[in-house]
């Protein structure tokens, strides 16, 4: 006797909903959530600007401050209505286990990330290329020093929370379930890298080793399934290039603890736009991945698959 055959989705329904569960495909959720994105700037923005009056009369470190809050207030909120409404899952499915491994992932990233830029710091001073003109305690108070440090801390926090929130996190999970994890991991590294189109300085030297990056950042959540370890090497990634050895973080200048210049070629040193523009950068990611490798090695294989949250 022949098996019944399977009634027929109507062409409606697969083109919106995913085939495995009621749910809308991958695609539809991605450009929803981003939808919601746009729509949470320009609220906060909106309400940013009723409530404190042109942002133009703000200093340029508190206006830094501002943007960063509401572009990471917007994508926090964007990503938990998501990640409910569309995905039919948890927020905390992204990665996001409150526990004491993530305090350890966070501690981890940060002391490598700083390891990575002491190595490129040191290469470059050993070449010659490198040139302190001034250290921060030389002309600023301890308290000032201190102060600014600390501004930098949070900027720096807030901007790795949210890049990889929505990088590592919604866009490169949605990525691997609706096509595969090799495309998740390619796709959402480009997608980091044009996210950074507009940053000052930017070469096609910088636009790939954002995409190495990128990478790098992604192997970091695959060896562990969370977002801690991603979040925690992005955090320290910018504060000490850009706080502590002062150098350009993607083209962009900070506050600087040490007042330096580099004078070596710009596609081995990244020029204005930073180590992420040049060659300099491979073996500082060669390091980052042994160390993440070794870190992780008694945690969950890459391979294998953790059930997401309901």
């Amino acid at each position: 006797m022949e098996e019944p055959t399977p009634a027929r989705r109507p062409w409606l329904q697969k083109l919106f909903i995913s085939p495995d569960e009621s749910r809308l495909r991958a695609a539809w959720r991605l450009l929803g959530q981003l939808l919601l994105l746009v729509l949470g700037i320009a609220i906060l923005g909106g309400l940013a600007n009723w409530f404190l009056g042109p942002l133009d009369d703000i200093s340029y470190g508190g206006f830094l401050l501002l943007t960063t809050l509401i572009t990471g207030l917007a994508i926090t909120l964007s990503i938990i209505i998501a990640r409910r409404l569309l995905d039919r899952r948890t927020f905390t499915s992204l990665g996001l286990k409150g526990n004491r491994q993530a305090i350890y992932d966070l501690f981890f990233g940060i002391v490598l990330t700083g390891l990575m830029i002491g190595l490129i710091y040191l290469l470059e001073w050993a070449a010659g290329w490198l040139t302190v003109e001034s250290l921060a305690w030389q002309s600023e108070s301890w308290g000032n020093l201190t102060a600014s440090i600390l501004i930098m801390v949070i900027l720096f926090g807030l901007v790795g929370w949210q890049e990889e929130l929505i990088s590592r996190g919604y866009w490169l999970q949605n990525l691997r379930a609706g096509l595969n994890l090799s495309l998740g991991v390619l796709l959402s590294s480009a997608f980091f890298a044009l996210a950074h189109s507009f940053n000052p300085n930017l070469s096609w030297q910088a636009f790939l080793g954002l995409f190495l990056s990128g990478l790098f950042l992604a192997y970091g959540y695959l060896r562990t399934r969370q977002l801690w370890l991603p979040i925690g090497l992005h955090i320290g990634w910018n504060f000490f290039e850009g706080t502590m050895f002062g150098f350009p973080v993607s083209g962009q200048y900070f506050y600087q603890v040490i007042r330096q210049t580099v004078s070596g070629p710009d596609i081995i040193t990244g020029g204005a736009f930073g180590p992420e523009g040049g060659l300099i950068l491979l073996p500082a990611l060669l390091l980052g991945t042994v160390g993440v490798f070794f870190y992780t090695k008694n945690r969950i294989p890459v391979q294998k698959e953790v059930t997401e949250e309901t």
